[in-house]
């Protein structure tokens, strides 16, 4: 029987670190979640954006960027920050450093954290970050969306049947994953690392999977903003088949993706 992530959090600050393909659209999407929230008057949390890169002719298209930010050659968190606080009337901060667990993250556990990054060193510092983790991942014409709270395994066997339903304690996609916090394998001739800009133009990623990716992240986070069910701790994106296939809160499942 699946259960319920009840994380017992009251949001204060959203982070969402990566302000790329997948990482504009989930800023434009949470955004207007925020917007909802507070026209309806409910707390609004403080939303963070996160990204050290600069927009390039590259990113123009695929990613929400125009031309001119591409010649100009402006901070991606500054340009989707300002836009979304100019169309919705919202007070976006953005920084452009890496992000850093001990620098962005939250000491007190309030802290949601969205990881849309395509390297390891950013995953491991989100990983290491308290509160709440919704991690993205993409390839070619799929991905996964893994939403947790909890770096240990220990602590997760621990709390691996839950209580009454309920489950106060999630793996974060690094303890799924641990791959994801490791540098990927060597080539077997050198190579240079190819963005998800550079692999869309070489027809190697498709335009799209970015867009999907963040209508599931945004559903997991308006889900966890209005305290409302969240009974999957994992979805699996597929543009392939049309799917998106999502795994239920329970001990089984956990298992199957915890380390031994």
């Amino acid at each position: 029987m699946s259960g319920i992530f009840d994380p017992n959090t009251h949001i204060q600050t959203i982070v969402i670190v990566g302000c790329g393909g997948t990482g504009a659209q989930v800023a434009r999407i949470v955004a207007r979640i925020l917007y909802d929230m507070r026209r309806a008057r409910l707390h609004t949390p403080n939303l963070l954006l996160v990204d050290p890169d600069v927009v390039e002719e590259k990113n123009v298209g695929r990613q929400l960027f125009c031309v001119s930010e591409a010649v100009l050659g402006l901070p991606k968190a500054e340009v989707v920050g300002k836009r979304l606080n100019m169309a919705l009337g919202l007070d976006i901060a953005w920084s452009i450093e890496p992000f850093s667990a001990e620098k962005h993250g939250s000491r007190y556990g309030s802290q949601l954290g969205i990881g849309c990054v395509d390297n390891h060193l950013a995953r491991r510092e989100l990983h290491a970050a308290k509160g709440i983790l919704i991690g993205a991942g993409n390839y070619r014409d799929g991905g996964q969306v893994i939403i947790g709270n909890v770096a240990d395994a220990d602590v997760m066997q621990r709390h691996i049947d839950g209580k009454d339903g309920k489950y106060a304690h999630l793996p974060k996609e690094g303890l799924l994953f641990p791959s994801l916090l490791e540098p990927e394998a060597p080539m077997p001739e050198p190579q240079p690392a190819l963005s998800c800009a550079e692999l869309v133009l070489r027809g190697e990623q498709e335009v799209l999977v970015n867009d999907w990716m963040a209508c599931v992240v945004g559903q997991y986070t308006a889900a966890l903003l209005r305290r409302q069910p969240i009974r999957t701790f994992a979805s699996f994106i597929s543009l392939d088949g049309m799917s998106i296939r999502s795994l239920p809160i329970c001990r089984e499942e956990l298992l199957s993706y915890l380390p031994e």
